[in-house]
Formats: C-alpha cells, sequence, structure tokens
C-alpha cells in the first residue's frame, strides 16, 4: 500500500505540522527555563559572565568575582586617566578616503 498522488502532499503536510509542534515545544521548554531564574540571578548569572569575557580579553587565568573597593575604582580610573593621555585606551580614527 504504497502512497499515490495526492497521498504524498497529504503526508508531507502531515510533517510539516509535526515539524511546527515540536518546534514550539522545544520553544516552551526554553522559555520556562529562562523564567525559571530570579532577577537577582539573572543578574548574577550577567555579571559572571562579564567578568569572564573581561579576563579572557585581558589574558587573566583566574577570576575575581568579588566587588572591588573604593580603593580599586579610584586606582582603575586614574590609570585609566594616565593612559588616555599617551592614547592607547582609545579607539583608532578611521580614515574616510575622499572622492577626489
Amino acid at each position: 500500500m504504497r502512497p499515490r498522488g495526492r497521498q504524498w502532499w497529504k503526508l508531507l503536510g502531515l510533517a510539516g505540522v509535526v515539524g511546527v509542534a515540536a518546534t514550539g515545544v522545544v520553544a516552551v521548554r526554553a522559555d520556562r527555563q529562562r523564567k525559571a531564574y530570579t532577577p537577582d540571578e539573572v543578574r548574577a548569572r550577567l555579571h559572571e559572565r562579564y567578568t569572564r569575557a573581561y579576563a579572557v580579553h585581558d589574558g587573566q587565568k583566574e577570576i575575581d568575582l568579588t566587588p572591588p573597593t573604593w580603593r580599586d575604582r579610584v586606582t582603575g580610573a586614574l590609570r585609566r586617566l594616565r593612559r588616555r593621555g599617551t592614547g592607547t585606551d582609545q579607539p583608532r580614527a578611521r580614515r574616510i578616503p575622499s572622492a577626489t
């Protein structure tokens, strides 16, 4: 009993409906998992991801997740101000070729 003629289209349509339903199930499951976090947990995870990315950017191996002290903040700000004078911290300007 092989499908003939229009039966192929019916099977193809049924497969499409099943695929859409399965995609919806996966989307709902992911949404439930995402909504299971409290705002504080989401904030903590974002801070951790940012710290890891920043550590990789700086080439550090260990990650310090403790909040910076007042002294650390002032020292970092002074260091950035000193670097700003040398121009290493600022992005380079791109030269736009003129039409002439």
